[in-house]
């Protein structure tokens, strides 16, 4: 009997103990995906005020008052949406280097005045050019052509067509991941201007095209240079937006977009996308 007591009570001990073990592992898992629900909530609060700055960005852009109006000239501007800081740059399409229409020479001074070696500079310009023209003969200086492209061991040659996106560059004999990380920022595929418009350039860029930039961006930081009094909140209609939401516990997020106003536009909206890229910011 003394025997079949303590075998029952050795069961129900361990009945417990396993009891205690399931509750104990649901109770973990369940505070588990209460976090990750948690976390993919403030994920989407982050988003969603990314996406706000995005539109605050274009009134600012269009308002009337030049006291009110936005630059788009990449100055960093601050906004606070329900509590939550939002860093927006704006930049007006004109300011940067288009692919399809810059030279060769102002192509491989924006490639060195991003730290680029002269050679591979002025070797990826040419090949830039290559890349767009519709013919088959290699730049005098620099350049590639189809059988370059074989010799390298490249499964395919220069496309011989315009620049569909910026990102089509990395394609390009000789460009390389770090060159194009730094060089990016500061082309486009819209404005089909063969020298960008200084109004709204970067220092790379006005450096490239020969220009002190200094007194231009201490002008423009100061809002007293004739051209940003006249300019403010005006431009192409084609512009980078790049929104930065940071919540208070440090979670950020990223949008970054090209949008078109006015005729560009898509009927019944008050801009058009024509790129948009979403992600994780780094804290």
């Amino acid at each position: 009997m003394t025997r079949a007591r303590g075998a029952a009570l050795l069961l129900v001990l361990w009945l417990i103990t396993l009891l205690a073990a399931l509750v104990g592992a649901f109770a973990l898992t369940a505070r588990m995906e209460n976090e990750q629900a948690r976390v993919l909530t403030r994920g989407l609060v982050a988003d969603q005020a990314a996406r706000a700055g995005l539109d605050y960005a274009m009134t600012r852009l269009a308002a009337g008052d030049p006291a009110f109006a936005w630059q788009p000239d990449g100055r960093p501007y601050a906004w606070r949406y329900h509590g939550i800081e939002v860093e927006l740059r704006i930049v007006d399409e004109t300011g940067k280097v288009d692919l399809n229409a810059a030279g060769p020479e102002l192509l491989a001074a924006l490639m060195q005045g991003v730290g680029a070696e002269a050679p591979l500079a002025t070797a990826v310009a040419g090949a830039i050019v290559d890349w767009r023209d519709g013919d088959d003969f290699v730049q005098v200086v620099g350049g590639a052509e189809s059988s370059d492209y074989a010799a390298a061991g490249r499964p395919y040659g220069a496309k011989n067509a315009p620049f569909e996106s910026v990102a089509e560059v990395e394609q390009v004999l000789g460009m390389t991941p770090a060159l194009f990380e730094a060089l990016s920022p500061h082309l486009t595929i819209y404005s089909r201007m063969p020298v960008p418009d200084p109004q709204f350039a970067s220092a790379e860029v006005l450096g490239a095209m020969g220009v002190d930039a200094d007194p231009l961006l201490a002008a423009r930081d100061a809002a007293t240079a004739p051209i940003a009094g006249a300019l403010l909140g005006s431009g192409s209609g084609t512009y980078s937006i790049d929104s930065r939401a940071r919540l208070e516990e440090g979670r950020t997020a990223r949008l970054r977009a090209v949008v078109r106003t006015g005729a560009g536009a898509v009927p019944g909206t008050a801009y058009g996308v024509l790129r948009w890229e979403e992600g994780a910011s780094p804290r």
